[in-house]
């Protein structure tokens, strides 16, 4: 299938991989194997996919002790587009950067954003989706009468996302952010709410956000998120999550802005990991009309309340 291309963009196609470092990572590993993503153990990092493909999601580097810090993103471009990007990026205020010394591979041009986020652009195959995922929309079928429709509890498979689906960030100044990333790199706002939150997503077709703004006093890593085949495997997520003793967490619910039905779990570092289905998707020819939804509307249509530790940012705390 040709990738898509929206007439005219000049912009990043794919959230392409991710890079955080944790204080220990044998917990990372164990938790991240507790969450169904493939984790290879390497030297001095562990490199996370899912079963589902060999695409390395994103690097947990060892931290040697200091908390948890978001390292870098890649973000994917066309070939066509790589020299333009950078000078679009550097003529909207981005600043030059070095590679990060543990970054897997050093190509393509590197940046800082507003917040200081150390972001590489670069060649890449495109990872974000180009259409909507079509999945069950429930994990049993109807029987006919007289069969259990349900296996046992006991027989459960573990829950193994498909793929990544979006990456939220904290930022100081959620419009900066948004005029930056929609300026320099091209992505475009979906929707938003108040200075608080904002979500874009990418001109060449992608889910509802594939990058996201929460506001902090402080930059950092909030969330990742990962689509699962239905919406019994965001509650047995959950399920299997509790299971392993991680405890605080947020859902099941369905969000208001993106529509997904959703479960947070809370990682040993104070941030989120996202089971996600059935998300919206922006397809290459759509013109998203953009909202700006009240905060009391905005977070979620239907679930618990929100826990008062998920707008904490960890990054942002006294070591």
């Amino acid at each position: 299938m040709q990738n898509p291309r929206r007439k005219g963009a000049t912009a990043i196609h794919s959230a392409y991989q991710f890079c955080f470092s944790v204080p220990d990572l044998s917990v990372a590993q164990t938790y991240y194997n507790q969450f169904g993503l493939k984790v290879d153990r390497q030297a001095d990092r562990l490199a996370l996919s899912t079963f589902h493909s060999p695409h390395t999601w994103g690097y947990v580097l060892d931290g040697a002790g200091a908390r948890k810090k978001l390292e870098y993103l890649t973000l994917g471009a066309y070939p066509e587009d790589l020299s333009n990007l950078e000078s679009q990026a550097l003529a909207n205020g981005a600043k030059p950067a070095k590679p990060h010394p543990k970054a897997a591979e050093r190509d393509g041009f590197w940046i800082h954003d507003p917040d200081g986020n150390l972001l590489q652009v670069a060649i890449r195959e495109k990872v974000t989706a180009n259409e909507k995922a079509v999945g069950d929309p429930i994990l049993y079928k109807k029987n006919p009468i007289g069969v259990p429709i349900a296996h046992a509890r006991g027989e459960t498979k573990q829950v193994r996302p498909l793929r990544m689906s979006h990456i939220l960030l904290f930022s100081t100044n959620v419009p900066r952010s948004v005029a930056f990333y929609s300026d320099a790199l091209g992505l475009r706002l979906s929707d938003g709410s108040a200075d608080v939150v904002a979500f874009t997503h990418g001109a060449h077709s992608s889910d509802h956000h594939l990058l996201a703004f929460f506001k902090s006093s402080a930059p950092g890593l909030h969330h990742t998120s990962w689509t699962v085949a239905n919406l019994d495997e965001v509650g047995l997520g959950m399920e299997q999550m509790l299971a392993a003793g991680h405890k605080e967490g947020w859902g099941v619910g369905r969000h208001v802005i993106g529509s997904n039905y959703f479960y947070y779990v809370r990682d040993p570092w104070g941030s989120f990991t996202e089971y996600s289905y059935d998300i919206d998707f922006i397809g290459v020819d759509t013109n998203w009309p953009a909202a700006n939804y009240s905060p009391e509307s905005s977070l979620y249509l239907w679930g618990p309340n929100v826990p008062d530790y998920f707008g904490e940012n960890t990054e942002a705390s006294s070591p």
